[in-house]
């Protein structure tokens, strides 16, 4: 069996999933991986056959996405001449980890198209929701990347279709520990912004690590780490607790690792919005925006945060070998209801 496995490359979240994903995917089949977009930090460990531009969101320094910057970048000429390239004919099963050029290759050439993300399980019926439904979010989380078929994931196994997260094998081996600081990734806000209202809180040790400097450096109690796997995963290892968006990564290893969590979704980000809710539910808390009239919660946490229980067992391999059997039975295709 030909399979493409194409996956999404803004933020760091779908190549730390693909990681896990792939090896056990190559069991299954031969497999061609796909990568899009231009906002990631980390490589993948294995050949990609093909490389795109895509169509992905710039980090702002505010908190958000730079839409400007995201209009900037974007080239739909070129998109579009990236999905006609593709030869998606010549597989026998396309799976997508919201990745828009094989996704809009499959939906042209009406062939089947296996969303397997957190974002085909956003909008499911049995998945919380917002109190206050973004349209324009939800036509991007419908249409990014169109599928025939969706498995999800979520931070609790909501559907017979949803799974709990995919955690890489080098965070389940990591040696955890609690050596008192707190670690920070908020891409979306400069450094600058971070030192203010970081630094507040005097007695407290910060590592931050940033998308916006490529040194290190220190000011007062908070340390600015540019972005590296290794060291980032070694302060989250060893800290007492995460502050972080509300991306989909970085929250299930804080959670799976028993860290203490605290999460800004990025402003006019809606699937951070969807992620923070389920978290809400969950008891983890929930912070608007960095800004000092919020800064009562990062007290709150800091003071009576609490580690939140959570089971995420290791079970890619039953969750592929799954999708593979479904979705090469011609009469089995799972949609979720929206």
């Amino acid at each position: 069996m030909k399979i493409l496995y194409a996956v999404q490359a803004t933020g760091n979240g779908h190549l730390s999933r693909a990681m896990e994903i792939i090896p056990h995917l190559k069991k299954l089949g031969k497999v061609d991986i796909l990568v899009s977009g231009i906002q990631a930090d980390i490589e993948l460990p294995f050949e990609v056959k093909y490389k795109f531009k895509g169509l992905s969101f710039v980090f702002g320094k505010k908190g958000g996405i730079d839409y400007f910057r995201t209009y900037m970048k974007s080239n739909t000429f070129r998109l579009m001449n990236e999905i006609k390239k593709l030869p998606i004919e010549e597989y026998d099963l396309v799976i997508n980890d919201f990745e828009p050029v094989s996704a809009w290759a499959t939906h042209i050439k009406k062939l089947p198209c296996i969303a397997l993300s957190n974002q085909c399980a956003t909008l499911s019926p049995r998945v919380p929701q917002p109190k206050h439904k973004d349209p324009v979010g939800v036509f991007v989380l419908k249409h990014y990347a169109p599928s025939t078929a969706q498995y999800g994931f979520q931070f609790k196994n909501f559907a017979e279709n949803i799974f709990t997260p995919v955690i890489r094998k080098e965070v389940r081996e990591l040696d955890v520990s609690d050596k008192g600081h707190y670690t920070v990734y908020l891409p979306a806000y400069d450094d600058e912004r971070l030192l203010k209202n970081l630094s507040r809180f005097k007695d407290v040790k910060w590592e931050v690590f940033s998308k916006h400097n490529k040194n290190a450096a220190k000011h007062k109690n908070v340390n600015i780490y540019p972005i590296n796997q290794k060291a980032f995963l070694k302060s989250l290892s060893s800290c007492t607790g995460t502050l972080c968006a509300a991306g989909f990564g970085a929250t299930s290893e804080a959670l799976f690792l028993k860290k203490k969590l605290l999460v800004i979704p990025m402003k006019a980000q809606y699937e951070q919005i969807c992620n923070a809710t389920v978290l809400k539910t969950m008891d983890v808390p929930v912070m608007k925006s960095l800004k000092k009239k919020h800064s009562d919660v990062i007290e709150k946490w800091l003071n009576k945060g609490k580690v939140i229980d959570v089971n995420y067992p290791d079970i890619t391999s039953s969750i592929l070998e799954r999708i593979v059997d479904e979705q090469t039975d011609k009469n089995h295709n799972f949609t979720f209801s929206h």
